[in-house]
């Protein structure tokens, strides 16, 4: 099994939720997080005056599949997230050593 975190821009969560619905991903969790980076943030001007906006809105998207259908929740989350601009952001594939479902106590791949 393998766990995927995507740092996506906000206005994409929903073509990512629904890309990974249509491969049949079991379930998803998102949190609300702020970054930056190799663009570092940008400056906005409010009210005449200039400030510096560090740390961006995003949003990260962990799911966890099994080793087969990882390559396909990949490439399912590039398709929904990528507008090709800076910033469209990041996923990373950590390993997960086990996996329960609290109500029934299945583990393994039936607990996705």
């Amino acid at each position: 099994m393998k766990k995927i975190e995507a740092i996506v821009k906000p206005s994409k969560l929903t073509d990512v939720k629904d890309g990974l619905a249509a491969i049949g991903c079991p379930g998803l969790t998102v949190t609300e997080v702020k970054g930056f980076g190799r663009q570092k943030g940008h400056k906005e001007i409010y009210r005449g005056a200039e400030y510096v906006v560090e740390f961006l809105p995003k949003v990260k998207i962990e799911v966890v599949v099994d080793d087969e259908h990882l390559e396909d929740a990949v490439k399912a989350i590039m398709d929904s997230a990528a507008t090709g601009k800076i910033g469209d952001g990041k996923i990373f594939v950590l390993p997960v050593e086990e996996a329960v479902r609290i109500r029934t106590g299945e583990m393994g791949q039936e607990a996705l």
